[in-house]
């Protein structure tokens, strides 16, 4: 039998319901939380999330970002380590330092700092082949 395959912004099954920045919403101070964080807005602070992120197209993030999963397609400023797998979208920026136990990075993200794999799992390179 064939595994379903995720779409990029999937909610996770078996988490709790998702915490939401709107995409005209803005958050100015740090974050702290559980569970996912699904962000298509701006926040303005720290982020440490013991769960996944998903920072959409539309989400902007100024400041540094810890988790335990991510999913990047908007844009990071400040940097972000995860704890297990990051996966950057094509159209992500990330200007900082990016730092995760196992990367998969779109051909088209821009990063524009260190870029380290903290497990022996290779950098894996994708071609995105859905649309936002």
């Amino acid at each position: 039998m064939r595994e379903q395959k995720r779409r990029f912004f999937d909610v996770d099954p078996g988490l709790p319901t998702p915490t939401v920045i709107g995409a005209d919403s803005v958050l100015v101070g740090d974050i702290r939380g559980t569970g996912q964080f699904i962000v298509y807005g701006e926040v303005h602070g720290d982020g440490e999330i013991a769960g996944s992120l998903n920072l959409a197209v539309s989400g902007v993030w100024n400041g540094y970002i810890r988790a335990e999963r991510a999913i990047v397609a908007g844009k990071v400023t400040g940097g972000l380590t995860v704890q297990g797998k990051l996966q950057i979208g094509h159209t992500a920026v990330i200007r900082g330092k990016v730092s995760a136990g196992m990367i998969a990075i779109a051909k088209g993200a821009i990063i524009d700092g260190d870029l380290e794999v903290t497990s022996e799992a290779p950098l894996q390179e994708f071609e995105e082949k859905r649309g936002e």
